[in-house]
């Protein structure tokens, strides 16, 4: 499921498409959100400019305030840069097969999940069609929160559900996922709490 590679023949993907398969959708995660919702650059500024604002108001003087707000700085700066090498180096595939993630800075790997082997398809949208598309893998898995993350829904660590993260247009993708895993998995059925808004198939599809 899991495949190390050193040269793609084809962008995203380990190598050639095996014959009558083809790529249905590619798409990678919006940097600047995946900073904000992965690596919560957001939280540590704050925590930053509170840290700041308690040096002034205790009278830790001009060098400890100027220390902390530049620590901070530094911090935020420094999670914006491994956000936009991640988003970089990322690259998610939706072909009529499965779905393919191709994730690492340093040593990028291929995470290979044939479409019959993901039980659910859950949809978090943002303002603007931003969002996240996590997957549940059924069955024996060989996937490791760690070796996942950031592309890991949140607490799901004894099964890790491996996760599309702030990509655009998620409903619409959510819904092209969910479609063709009912089409390999002809006794699935849609969850009628998960109904999408651009009049496609709901975005949440469930092995029976």
């Amino acid at each position: 499921m899991i495949a190390e590679h050193e040269i793609e023949p084809i962008r995203g993907l380990p190598g050639q498409l095996p014959p009558g398969e083809r790529i249905l959708w590619q798409g990678s995660p919006e940097w600047r959100t995946l900073a904000r919702t992965a690596f919560h650059t957001r939280g540590i500024a704050a925590y930053f400019a509170i840290l700041t604002g308690v040096a002034l108001v205790t009278g830790a003087g001009a060098f400890g305030v100027v220390a902390t707000g530049a620590s901070g700085i530094v911090a935020v700066a420094l999670l914006n840069l491994l956000a936009w090498a991640t988003a970089r180096g990322a690259v998610y595939t939706l072909t009529d097969r499965r779905v393919v993630l191709r994730i690492g800075v340093a040593l990028p790997k291929c995470i290979n999940l044939p479409l019959a082997s993901i039980g659910s398809v859950d949809l978090a949208m943002r303002p603007g069609g931003n969002g996240d598309v996590a997957l549940a893998v059924e069955g024996a898995q060989a996937l490791g929160y760690a070796a996942l993350w950031p592309h890991a829904r949140a607490w799901h660590v004894a099964r890790p559900q491996p996760m599309l993260r702030s990509i655009a247009q998620a409903d619409r993708v959510g819904a092209m996922i969910a479609r063709h895993c009912l089409a390999a998995q002809p006794g699935g059925s849609f969850s009628p709490a998960a109904a999408a808004t651009t009049g496609d198939l709901p975005p949440k599809a469930i092995a029976a």
